[in-house]
């Protein structure tokens, strides 16, 4: 048991230790940028991420016409 947990945490850490390799040895080495912001051809496609067009979904609009919020709202008064 012990044995197979020894190898197993041996064969992790050399996975580990190749997948830095870049990140040790390269100046300025960095994590490449996988997200989809960071392709230059999605985004000339007009494709986006996912969470930047929700947080963009859910952002108040500043055009937004509030009379229409109070006119409901006293509508719904009145008929009560």
């Amino acid at each position: 048991m012990l044995k197979t947990i020894l190898i197993t945490v041996l064969i992790v850490a050399i996975c580990i230790a190749l997948l830095s390799v870049k990140l040790l040895f390269k100046k300025n080495g960095r994590f490449p940028n996988t997200h989809v912001s960071g392709n230059k051809a999605l985004r000339e496609k007009g494709i986006g991420c996912v969470q930047s067009q929700d947080r963009e979904a859910r952002r108040p609009n500043p055009h937004a016409i509030a009379e229409r919020e109070r006119a409901g709202k006293t509508q719904a008064k009145e008929n009560n």
